[in-house]
Parts: C-alpha cells; structure tokens; sequence
C-alpha cells in the first residue's frame, strides 16, 4: 500500500497562491461593491472589506495607487474596483489588491471635491470674517498664472486700459497637470516673501473639471488662507466654481473681471476728479462772496470806524472796575481786623493757665473720692470675707472631728459609707482630728 504523503500548511498555501497568481481570469478584474471596516494605516495603506447582500472579500490598496485616487473613500459607498486576487500567505486568506477605485455613480473628481468642500468648511475657511480687504487703489498688481495662457493677456489688457499708473508683477505658475498645484502653491509663497503686491490675482482661463483641477487641491485652498496678501480668484468661465473662489477673499467669474475688480477704471476717477475740482471751486467762489461781505460790514461797523471811541469807553469800564475791586479788598480787610480783634477777646478769657488750674482742681477731688470708695470697698470685702470663714469652719468636717468623730476611706480613697463598701482583709484609711490611722478589715457586723 502507498503511504500518504502529507503537506505542510505553508506548502498547501504556497501552492494555493500560485494558483490565484498564474490564473489571467484573476489579476486583471473589475468588481463592484459596498465598503465597510474601513482603515487608513500611517503608512498610505489602505484596508477595507468589500461586500454585497451574500458574500465579502477583504481588499488592500497600497500608499503608491492611493494616492491616485482623489477622494476620500468611507464605510458604507459603493465603490468600482479595478485590481487582482491573491492569497495573504501568513493567514491563508484571499483578497483582492486594489489598483484604481472610483465611486459609483458619481464621478471621482465631483466627489473629491464635495468632500474637500465639506472639510475646509467645518474648519472655517470660507468664513467672511477671514476675508482680507481688496485695497481700492493698488500700487502693484500680481498675477500668478501661466504665462502663455489667454488670461494673463486678458488680464493686463483689462489693467492697462483701466488703470495704466499700476504696476504688474507676474509670478509665472503651471495652471494644469499633475505639478501645477505645487506650482501654485509655491508662486502664492514667493509673492508672500517678496511683499511687492498690494494684490494677487491667482487664476486661468476655463477648461474641463479635468484642467481646473489644481484649483480644487487642498494645499492650494490652504496656501490662499494663509495668504498675507488679499487674494481675487479667477478660475474658468462664469460658471465655473472651484474650491479657490470659496477661500479666496473675492471672487471673479473670469479672469477679466478679477482685473476689473482688482483695480478701478481711471476714467471714473478722472471724472471724480473733475467734479470735486467744480465742487471745490464753486465752494470757494462762495467763500470769498461771503467774506467779503463779512469785511464790508467790518469797515462800516462802530467800532471799526470809531475806534478812539470804543477804547475810551473800555478804560472808563477798566477805572470802575479797579474801584470796585479796591473797595471789596478794604472791605474783606476791615471785615478781617474786626474778626481777630474778637478772638483774642475769646482768647483772654480762655488761658491755658486757668484751664490747667481747673482740670487739676477737679482730679484732686475725683482722687479723694476714688480713695474713700476704695476704703468702704475693701471695708465691706474683709467682712464678707470673715463671715464666710466661719460660717465654713461651723461646716467643716475637720471640727466635726475635734468632737470625737472620724471619717473611713478604702484603698481607693473613697469614703466607706456602708460596710458593702470594702471587703474582707481590705486595707482602709480613717482620717481623725489630728492625722490618720492605717487599719484592715477583718470582720463586718450588720446593725
């Protein structure tokens, strides 16, 4: 009989595995599927379970393909997969690699960007409250785009013509493909540094969802938060709306109109100008009508006419007015001698020396008393005194004794009442009239 040859686990899957691997069918699938249990390891990884109403399979997606993915994939979204099955060796169990995903149903990058919507506008980017003020007549303008595109054509143009006294600084930036959002990013920071602009514009011309996409990157919607610089988005046509024209802090439905709203349009100011000047002339024709009136009326007034007159006049005011004051000074003088002249009446009658005299008339007197009051006390205390201490010798127990009478006290010092109160062959103590008497009890009668 043949023996049985028997295989090792690690050999069984081994053998198992290259299965799965040498079979076409199973590295290059498409499957749909709901996501659950998912995970994101520090490392990039991603790990997941894929179920329908019967059946799951555990998936991984490696950092190197999650990172081509742009949104974020969650617990519960059905997903289109596109990878191959294999088996995990270690724990003999089959799983799918995942190597593109998208949601289904929607497309990838709508997703992303309701999600990164969502994201920046709970952590308060779109706020108002952050939006930085438009400067309303800018000395330097800065536009970050391509510099072959049609916007920066549209855009210099539309500042020329409005407001040529501007200056335009380009900081040149790829506007699309995969580097152009770490161009952006990198084009806001050197403006930053620099501080040359009193404005950026940050844009390009329109395109599909596809082309625009660098504006819809959340380390460019964070690099115009971060902006020191007031920053007009203009990204695409009118209907166009990225991730950019919500934090940044205007935005413009194209790029000509972030020119138009990045500066003012010098015809307007130059008839400002004009009419403040027929304003300012007229208000000062008016002026000198009205203050050469005044001046007339000035010249033909009394005083200006008379003048000797009015200063006459002024010094009769001046004399009487000395008068009157020389007279309320005597006055308060007099009023003043006529006081101190009564105080020191007051004052005679008041010395210091009969004061004293008075004061020590009456201590002498209060001192008497105080001494006869002190006699009656201590008088009244030595009676009280000598008619308690007889009364506590008539009921001190030590002249009951002088009588012939004794007191008995255990070997507790407690005074023996009944013969209860010690016992038989108990040392007591009997206190008489002239010391103590050490005894035993060796018998007790009853009466």
């Amino acid at each position: 009989m043949k023996q049985k040859q028997y295989l090792t686990v690690e050999a069984l899957t081994k053998y198992i595995k290259r299965k799965f691997d040498f079979d076409p069918h199973l590295q290059n699938i498409y499957v749909k599927g709901e996501i659950s249990n998912f995970k994101r390891h520090t490392s990039g990884h991603m790990y997941f379970t894929l179920k329908d109403k019967k059946a799951r399979i555990a998936a991984v997606m490696f950092a190197s393909s999650a990172r081509s993915i742009r949104f974020e994939p969650e617990d519960g979204m059905t997903v289109l997969l596109h990878g191959e099955i294999t088996v995990y060796e270690p724990s003999g169990q089959y799983q799918i690699y995942v190597k593109g995903m998208e949601p289904e149903g929607i497309g990838a990058l709508y997703l992303a960007y309701e999600q990164l919507k969502e994201k920046l506008d709970k952590e308060g980017l779109f706020n108002l409250q952050y939006k930085k003020k438009i400067p309303t007549y800018p000395d330097v303008v800065g536009v970050i785009t391509s510099r072959t595109g049609a916007a920066i054509r549209d855009i210099i143009t539309t500042i020329k013509r409005r407001f040529p006294i501007a200056k335009i600084i380009i900081y040149p930036a790829l506007v699309q493909g995969t580097q152009a959002a770490p161009s952006i990013v990198q084009a806001i920071k050197i403006a930053n540094e620099r501080q040359e602009a009193d404005v950026l514009i940050v844009g390009r011309g329109g395109g599909s969802i596809e082309d625009l996409w660098a504006f819809n990157e959340e380390i460019v919607a964070r690099a115009i938060f971060s902006s020191k610089i007031p920053i007009i988005s203009a990204v695409g046509h009118e209907t166009d709306t990225t991730i950019a024209d919500f934090v940044a802090d205007m935005r413009a439905p194209t790029p000509t109109g972030a020119a138009e709203l990045a500066v003012p349009n010098i015809k307007d100011l130059l008839e400002k100008i004009l009419n403040r000047k027929v304003r300012l002339t007229r208000a000062t024709k008016e002026k000198l009508t009205f203050s050469k009136e005044r001046l007339n009326r000035i010249e033909k007034s009394y005083a200006f006419r008379y003048p000797e007159k009015l200063f006459v006049q002024k010094m009769e005011l001046l004399d009487r007015t000395i008068n009157q004051a020389n007279r309320l000074v005597n006055q308060k003088i007099l009023n003043a001698n006529q006081e101190l002249i009564h105080l020191k009446q007051r004052l005679k009658g008041k010395k210091p020396e009969a004061q004293l005299k008075l004061a020590q008339q009456k201590m002498d007197a209060l001192y008497k008393r105080l001494n006869r009051v002190m006699i009656t006390t201590v008088n009244q205390k030595n009676q009280n005194f000598v008619k308690q201490l007889s009364t506590l010798n008539a009921l001190s127990p030590l002249k009951i004794m002088e009588r012939g009478y004794s007191i008995a006290f255990n070997h507790e010092q407690k005074i023996i009442k009944r013969i209860h109160d010690v016992n038989i062959g108990e040392t007591i103590t009997v206190r008489v009239s002239d010391g103590t008497l050490e005894g035993k009890i060796i018998e007790k009668k009853k009466v």
